[in-house]
């Protein structure tokens, strides 16, 4: 069964709003709904991915896919520019399966955000 959307509790919704806006770009996300205190970010006019400023800040791993280890390496740079914290430089992870390709940031509220492509080089 697919997972319709996530949200995220933060701290302070317009600093993770703005951090969002530049680490999923990369990944071809965007706002695409704002209501003051929680935002939906996604691509073709969908968002999935939430953040909003409601009670304690959760802590999770979430695992964005990428369509190539390029887009990886710019949700990367695009993330620690924004703020992240590195918690796992972009690269293969054989241990999960050989065309396993990641990279993971800390976001300002604690969350371990991950980019990943599955695919060959």
């Amino acid at each position: 069964m697919p997972i319709d959307h996530i949200t995220l509790d933060v701290r302070d919704y317009a600093s993770s709003k703005q951090f969002y806006e530049q680490a999923l770009k990369p990944l071809g996300y965007e706002l695409l709904m704002d209501f003051g205190e929680a935002g939906g970010f996604g691509e073709g006019g969908k968002p999935d991915f939430w953040v909003s400023q409601r009670g304690e800040p959760t802590t999770a791993h979430i695992a964005l896919l990428a369509p190539d280890r390029e887009t990886v390496d710019r949700f990367y740079e695009a993330a620690i520019a924004a703020g992240a914290t590195d918690n796992g430089a972009p690269g293969l992870r054989p241990h999960y399966h050989e065309n396993y390709y990641g990279a993971y940031v800390i976001d300002p509220d604690g969350n371990n955000i991950e980019a990943v492509c599955h695919s060959a080089a």
